[in-house]
């Protein structure tokens, strides 16, 4: 029986090539019946089938050949002889087919061994092996409809609006910061922001708003403190840190902004936490605007009387002047300019020791400066120079640029000598401290868009309002100088000529070196100025008698008040 079922096996067609399959693709091709006669069976035997004597995967096949050969010769003593071979040679296909397996010829990997069984055994039992395929492919049918539904639904995820924001409230000195930066920075921001920006008519207004919420210890919504970033003057840094009304910026140098700045600059910005300089402090605001005092002074009035034009400090105190002088009412820059007139500094911080002549001699030079001065007046000075009441006018670049502008035969000058430097500055409300859920842009914290502003306002292409003048004042990056030779004409093309040294709003560099920023003062320099200020006060009639009252009170409030001891 088992003779005969290798015999069916052998000559099935399809056997035949899966037996292929199993040995590889180099089986010889098959010797005919003649062939073994000539050669007979032992040498068929020992020698295999030609070249590939001892070849496991050759020497098989050849044998069942030569069975089926065999099987159909005539004579009786062939048959007799193949029955007495038949056992030796199913025994040889047996173990030939056990070393074709284990040999070492090229090994089948087990999926292929497994998948190659089962196809034998469907193909033995006449049953095709669809089973295991089926199954297969409707789990990959599962699998795809579940990918096209997550895909689905990605979509229409993707589909929906969601109405996500991050707000930005700006509250800024009207006038001080160039309308397109607002549309320039939404552009840039896209509509995923909301900006929300508010204007204050005075630098003091905005500090109120911050001291009355600290007073009070509550935030109004309108108020200045629910901002998230607000114009700080420089003359109000030091009593706006001492109050605690706002609170320092964080991790400034490592921000690109402040690397770029100059080294002036850094020198003013770090503060100790009474507001005075300290190498050692922290940043608490960021400058996005400057300038400084200038003098202006009508051309035709002193082509008229054949007088010499300003040039420095020391002007002010001619004779041919008297009574046609407008100045502000601050007394740092009141008293500085006497002191830059006697070849001091506006920080002097001990008067009797710096200045030659001492307190006296300042004290001397300021009364004969008030005599000089029609009107003390930070609001009006510039009006009464307009009307032609003073002939000369000495205020902030921010507020004489402007007016100037609009009148003929007007020229603005910085004194020679050099002149103090102001600033405007972006800080951060101090309302973290405050027990409320909306505190300026997001819940109880700043808006995260703060340091972008700031870097944003910092950028050179926002110089570009202030080279055309469309707002007074520079660039931070302005401070190091503009040469002459490197200012265009076509700048200012179109806009009215006005006769003065300031190129692009900044000082010539000669000039610019000589100019300082108002530093806090000491509390015995403090003691100085109030004794110097006492010292105006004489019985006289008239506005100038009111006006240095009035003087004297900003001198023993808000004007000079001390932050503190200045290490």
């Amino acid at each position: 029986m088992e003779l005969a079922m290798a015999f069916r096996s052998s000559s099935s067609p399809q056997n035949s090539r899966l037996g292929d399959f199993r040995r590889g693709s180099h089986t010889r091709p098959r010797p005919s019946s003649l062939h073994y006669k000539r050669k007979g069976i032992n040498s068929m035997l020992l020698a295999g089938d030609g070249d590939h004597a001892g070849d496991r995967q050759g020497f098989t096949p050849s044998l069942t050949s030569f069975f089926f050969q065999f099987l159909q010769q005539p004579t009786v003593s062939h048959r007799a002889l193949f029955l007495q071979l038949a056992a030796p040679a199913i025994f040889f296909l047996s173990f030939g087919a056990c070393a074709c397996v284990s040999g070492p010829g090229v090994p089948l990997r087990p999926a292929q061994t497994v998948a190659l069984d089962s196809q034998i055994g469907a193909v033995e039992d006449g049953e095709p092996a669809l089973l295991s395929n089926s199954v297969s492919e409707e789990n990959k049918l599962a699998e795809s409809e579940k990918e096209m539904e997550l895909k689905a639904a990605f979509e229409r995820w993707k589909s929906k609006a969601f109405a996500l924001t991050v707000p930005l409230r700006i509250v800024s000195l009207r006038g001080s910061v160039p309308p397109s930066w607002f549309k320039d920075f939404i552009q840039v921001q896209g509509r995923k922001m909301k900006l929300q920006s508010e204007f204050r008519g005075k630098l003091e207004d905005i500090f109120s708003e911050l001291l009355a919420a600290t007073k009070r210890g509550s935030v109004d919504l309108k108020s200045a403190m629910a901002a998230d970033v607000v114009t700080i003057g420089d003359s109000w840094l030091c009593l706006a840190i001492s109050k605690g009304v706002i609170e320092p910026l964080g991790n400034v140098e490592e921000q690109d902004w402040f690397k770029e700045l100059e080294e002036k600059w850094r020198t003013y910005l770090y503060r100790n936490n009474n507001g005075n300089l300290d190498s050692d402090g922290k940043i608490w605001a960021v400058p996005y605007r400057w300038g400084s005092i200038v003098i202006a002074y009508k051309t035709s009035k002193f082509a008229k009387l054949n007088l010499s034009p300003v040039q420095d400090w020391g002007d002010l105190w001619r004779p041919e002047l008297a009574g046609k002088i407008s100045m502000v009412d601050s007394p740092r820059e009141v008293v500085g300019a006497v002191l830059k007139f006697m070849g001091a500094s506006y920080n002097t911080q001990n008067i009797d020791v710096e200045v030659p002549g001492g307190r006296n001699l300042v004290l001397h030079n300021l009364m004969r400066l008030q005599r000089q001065v029609r009107l003390f007046d930070s609001v009006h000075y510039l009006k009464a120079f307009a009307t032609g009441d003073v002939w000369v006018a000495v205020g902030w670049s921010s507020d004489v640029l402007p007016a100037a502008k609009r009148m003929s035969n007007v020229a603005v000058i910085v004194p020679k000598s050099g002149a103090s430097l102001w600033a405007d500055l972006w800080a951060i409300p101090a309302a973290t401290k405050f027990n409320t859920n909306r505190i300026g842009g997001r819940v109880r914290s700043p808006s995260p868009l703060i340091h972008q502003w700031i870097e944003f306002c910092l950028q050179p292409a926002r110089a570009l309002p202030f080279l055309q003048e469309v707002i007074p004042g520079s660039s931070p990056s302005a401070l190091k100088g503009i040469p002459a030779e490197d200012w265009s004409e076509d700048q200012s093309k179109g806009k009215p000529k006005l006769d003065t040294n300031l190129i692009a709003g900044v000082p010539p560099p000669e000039i610019l070196s000589k100019c300082e920023f108002l530093e806090p003062l000491s509390e015995g320099t403090l003691l100085d100025y109030k004794w110097l200020v006492a010292g105006m006060q004489k019985p006289r009639q008239g506005q100038i008698s009111r006006l240095i009252e009035y003087f004297s009170l900003i001198v023993q409030t808000l004007g000079l008040r001390s932050c503190g001891t200045q290490s």
